[in-house]
C-alpha cells in the first residue's frame, strides 16, 4: 500500500530544490513517479535523496533482508533492523522524514520473468541498483525498449577513489568490470546505447571475500562472494544517479548556456 501523501505544494523543507530547478521544474519533480530497483547502498542513498528533494511518487523494489554486513552502507537501517525486508524498512524511514512522497512496496526478485509487472505501470525514470548481472541486463533491455528513461549502477564495491566516479552511456564505460559484462549481455541483445550509467574508472581495490551465508540466495542461482567495500562509494553512486534522475525530469533552472553538471 502506498505509504505517504503527495502534495502539490511546496513546503519549507523543498524550497531550495525548487529554487535551484525553477516552479516549472520543481512540479515536474513532484509529479514523477520513480522506480528504484534494488535497495543496498546504492539504491538506498538514491531513494532517500529523491524523496528528500521531492520526487513525488517511488516505488521500492527489493527481495532480499537487512543483515549485520550491509549496516556499514545504509542510509535507513540500524542494528534492530537486521533480518526484515530492505523495502519495507526504507518505505517505514521515508514515511517518517520524507512524508510529502508517496511511497509504494514490492517486495520482489526483478528478473526477465517479472519485470514487465513490477513496472507496469511504467514509471517516469528508473534507477537501477541490482548487484546480479541478467536481472540488471534484462532490465536495462526493458526499459530501452519501452523508452522508460534509466540510470543504472555499475560496480561500487571495492573502491574508495570519489575522483573516479563518471556518468555517461553504457557505450562509454570502462575499467569497471561489471560494466564490461553489462555491455557484453546487452550487445547480445541488441542493445549498443541509450543505457545511462553512474560507474568509477578506479581499478578495484580489494578482491571479493568469502561467500556470506546472512546473504540471501534464493532466486539468484550460484552463491556469490561477499564484494567488500567501505560505505563512501555505494553512497555517492546513489546521489550520483538521484542527480541525474532529477536533471532528466526537472533541468536545470537559469543554467548558463554550455555548462555541464553532470560528473565526469
Amino acid at each position: 500500500m502506498p505509504q505517504g501523501g503527495c502534495s502539490g505544494s511546496t513546503d519549507g523543507s523543498f524550497a531550495r530544490t525548487a529554487e535551484f530547478f525553477g516552479p516549472e521544474g520543481f512540479a515536474r519533480v513532484r509529479k514523477a513517479s520513480v522506480a528504484v530497483i534494488g535497495l543496498g547502498g546504492v539504491g538506498s542513498h538514491a531513494a532517500v535523496c529523491l524523496a528528500r528533494n521531492g520526487i513525488g511518487r517511488l516505488l521500492l523494489v527489493d527481495f532480499d533482508q537487512i543483515t549485520e554486513s550491509s549496516l556499514n552502507r545504509s542510509p535507513f537501517a540500524g542494528p534492530a533492523d537486521v533480518g526484515h525486508p530492505k523495502a519495507r524498512v526504507l518505505a517505514a524511514h521515508l514515511a517518517e522524514v520524507c512524508p510529502a512522497t508517496a511511497v509504494d512496496v514490492r517486495q520482489e526478485f526483478l528478473d526477465a520473468s517479472t519485470v514487465g509487472s513490477i513496472l507496469t505501470p511504467g514509471p517516469d525514470w528508473v534507477v537501477d541498483a541490482i548487484d546480479s548481472l541478467n536481472p540488471k541486463v534484462s532490465l536495462a533491455q526493458y526499459c530501452v525498449g519501452c523508452s522508460i528513461p534509466m540510470v543504472s549502477s555499475m560496480g561500487a564495491s571495492s573502491r574508495i577513489d570519489p575522483s573516479s566516479i563518471r556518468v555517461g552511456d553504457i557505450s562509454e564505460t570502462g575499467v569497471c568490470p561489471l560494466a564490461r559484462k553489462v555491455r557484453q549481455y546487452l550487445r547480445r541483445r541488441g542493445v549498443l546505447s541509450g543505457v545511462t550509467c553512474v560507474y568509477s574508472t578506479e581499478t578495484p581495490a580489494v578482491r571479493p571475500g568469502p561467500p556470506d551465508d546472512s546473504e540471501s540466495t534464493v532466486r539468484r542461482g550460484r552463491v556469490r562472494n561477499r564484494l567488500p567495500g567501505a560505505g563512501a562509494i555505494p553512497g555517492m553512486f546513489g546521489y550520483a544517479c538521484a542527480a541525474v534522475v532529477l536533471e532528466g525530469i526537472a533541468g536545470v533552472a537559469d543554467r548558463p548556456s554550455g555548462v555541464s553538471y553532470k560528473i565526469r
